[in-house]
């Protein structure tokens, strides 16, 4: 039985993580699993948002720990999870986290590593592992740091509490809460909303956006302008701006 059940929702790809005896956990299946799915998509020009989700109850309960348990330090370093992020985070396509119920451990490092979290109000983050004797290994330390600042990722990571979507909202964890049977329907409205936009500039935005994180302001303003005349050099650009001269709806194209 795959551990990730994909399909396509005309623009939008959806990856729905499927392992509900297990709380979801993050298996080196489910790692190989989704970071296939999510390339695939990532090369196909006709997906252009993509939606990760897990159930009702759980989004991922973190890293399969009985599994984890039984490894050794040279274990983990080959593990799949080693090589998961960097090819998750390699990938140009807007990604969206669904969450529903806990997002814990790696599962909350899955929801962060999403370019946009809808949480239904029933959901719960949280980083535990420092109960567990270890710390996140998945990005969780520096994205919570980068989102919620110093002293409040220092207090999630050190004392492993969990937060609920309307205190991950307040803090700016999570883009939009939504009630309890409509979480995954906001999250494919979303993306439908993102595909609807012009796919260069999409892919160029996220980029722009990203370095905001990943460089100085003098850099990223450097970047910004340089992924900002790329967009001036499409095709969909001048369809745009004249669509909005000529008061039509514009036909993007990705070219």
């Amino acid at each position: 039985m795959s551990t990730v059940l994909t399909e396509i929702r005309g623009p939008v790809g959806l990856a729905t993580l499927n392992r509900p005896d297990a709380r979801n956990a993050l298996s080196p299946e489910v790692f190989k699993e989704l970071a296939t799915a999510l390339e695939a998509w990532d090369g196909d020009p006709e997906v252009r948002c993509i939606v990760i989700a897990g159930g009702d109850e759980w989004f991922a309960a973190g890293a399969d720990i009985r599994d984890m348990a039984s490894r050794g330090f040279q274990d983990m370093l080959d593990s799949p999870s080693t090589g998961f992020w960097p090819r998750m985070a390699a990938v140009r396509t807007p990604l969206i986290a669904a969450v529903s119920g806990y997002a814990l451990g790696g599962g909350c490092e899955l929801a962060l590593a999403c370019d946009m979290i809808v949480a239904s109000e029933r959901a719960e983050f949280g980083q535990p592992e420092i109960l567990l004797g270890i710390i996140p290994g998945g990005g969780g330390t520096q994205r919570l740091a980068r989102l919620l600042g110093k002293q409040r990722a220092m207090e999630l990571v050190l004392t492993g509490r969990r937060i609920t979507a309307l205190e991950a909202e307040a803090m700016g964890l999570v883009n939009r809460v939504t009630k309890a049977r409509d979480w995954l329907k906001e999250s494919l409205d979303l993306a439908e909303v993102i595909a609807r936009r012009p796919p260069l500039a999409v892919r160029l935005a996220k980029q722009a956006v990203l370095a905001a994180d990943e460089t100085t302001l003098a850099g990223g303003l450097s970047q910004e302008r340089r992924l900002f005349e790329l967009a001036m050099a499409t095709e969909d650009r001048v369809e745009g701006m004249q669509a909005f001269i000529e008061k039509r709806k514009p036909e993007f194209r990705g070219r």
